[in-house]
């Protein structure tokens, strides 16, 4: 069996106020074909199918086309789970209705196992959707008092293993699941499940299945196993994943059970990159870009003020999404601030918050204005 593994389509995402929308429908658009043209027998979105729980009408739209095009057009099943961005009982509306159509939605967490079964040449194959759970959770449907992500994810795990080998022993099994991995690459676009490190889970949970399909983390990547992986982001959603590019995971399955796994890669109407250099470097190299639609990060190295620098780069690259002054910033990523600056008189604070931004002394004759600037203020306070 041939599966396409998808997850964190974000559907309804903003970015810097600016909608992807449109960029969404591309790849969309581009995941139809690689399903015609890898003859996709099932597909799987592990998670954050939308951006928030309450999606706006346009992604929810998107969606509707999409899976009418998968399952009724194209008839291909599709299993997808609620992620943590997902409002779980409006994603599960109607599920039990759209099975007979081979739409299978798992949303509120409940206390049934009830794998979906999909067949090939070989025999059936057991699709276990596990959405996004945390502690509360599991305590609340099962009555258990697991304690942190990790026992509550080893419960659910062990249930599901035992379920399978009581009712399924000799069907090949899959795990759908949204959760973090101990050791995954994250990136600046996943919201955090918990703080401090207590939404990682282990690995070693999900080795007992032929395959688990991972969704939350947005970089493609496995851990443990080859087997427990995760597909990535459809999109680029940070500038922090500028780096690699997106993919899904086709996965195919042998009688044995065992996967040959490989990526195919979506192709973004806009890339997403960082521009770094001088304004005047950027906007001669800007006039002959053939990428200059992209959605950038530019990073100015000039040290000189500078009027209007974002409307000025954005003549020849429309979507600059966002502005750093590289010595700014450098200085923000190495330094702390010194709150024994704030003892120090007005002068020298001016001069601390000038070589801060400018990366220089300020120059004496500016030096001298300011003090004639500073002494005239505290003379009219005095006289107030």
């Amino acid at each position: 069996m041939k599966i396409l593994h998808t997850a964190d389509w974000h559907i309804g995402r903003h970015f810097h106020n600016v909608s992807l929308l449109d960029d969404q429908r591309h790849v969309l658009d581009q995941l139809l074909e690689i399903i015609v043209a890898e003859n996709v027998d099932a597909v799987i979105i592990a998670g954050d199918i939308y951006d928030r729980s309450v999606p706006p009408a346009e992604a929810v739209a998107l969606l509707n086309d999409t899976l009418h095009t998968i399952v009724d057009d194209l008839k291909v099943p599709v299993i997808m789970i609620a992620g943590n961005h997902d409002g779980a009982v409006r994603l599960g509306f109607g599920a039990k209705q759209l099975t007979k159509a081979g739409l299978y939605i798992s949303g509120p967490l409940t206390d049934q196992i009830k794998p979906v079964e999909l067949s090939d040449a070989h025999g059936p194959i057991c699709f276990y959707p596990l959405p996004y759970i945390d502690p509360a959770t599991v305590r609340n449907v099962f009555d258990t008092e697991v304690q942190g992500f990790d026992e509550a994810m080893a419960f659910m795990t062990q249930r599901i293993a035992a379920y399978h080998q009581k009712h399924h022993a000799n069907c090949r099994s899959v795990v759908i699941a949204h959760c973090f991995i101990a050791g995954g690459a994250a990136s600046a676009s996943e919201r955090p499940l918990s703080v401090g490190g207590a939404d990682q889970v282990n690995a070693a949970q999900f080795e007992k299945f032929n395959y688990t399909a991972l969704g939350h983390l947005h970089q493609p990547q496995y851990k443990h196993e080859e087997t427990i992986r995760y597909s990535g982001s459809l999109l680029k959603y940070s500038f922090s994943e500028v780096e690699k590019p997106k993919s899904v995971c086709l996965v195919d399955m042998d009688k044995n059970g065992d996967c040959d796994i490989s990526e195919a890669a979506l192709n973004p109407i806009r890339d997403m990159r960082v521009v770094e250099g001088e304004l005047d470097a950027i906007l001669a190299a800007g006039k002959t870009d053939a990428q200059k639609q992209d959605y950038l990060l530019v990073r100015l190295l000039d040290k000189h003020a500078i009027l209007d620098p974002m409307g000025k780069l954005r003549t020849v690259y429309p979507n600059v999404l966002h502005l750093e002054k590289a010595n700014l910033r450098e200085f923000n990523d190495s330094s702390m601030l010194d709150y024994a600056a704030l003892k120090k008189d007005r002068l020298q604070f001016f001069e601390d918050f000038y070589h801060q931004v400018a990366g220089d002394n300020l120059p004496e004759d500016q030096r001298t204005h300011i003090a004639h600037l500073i002494d005239s203020i505290e003379d009219q306070d005095v006289s107030k």
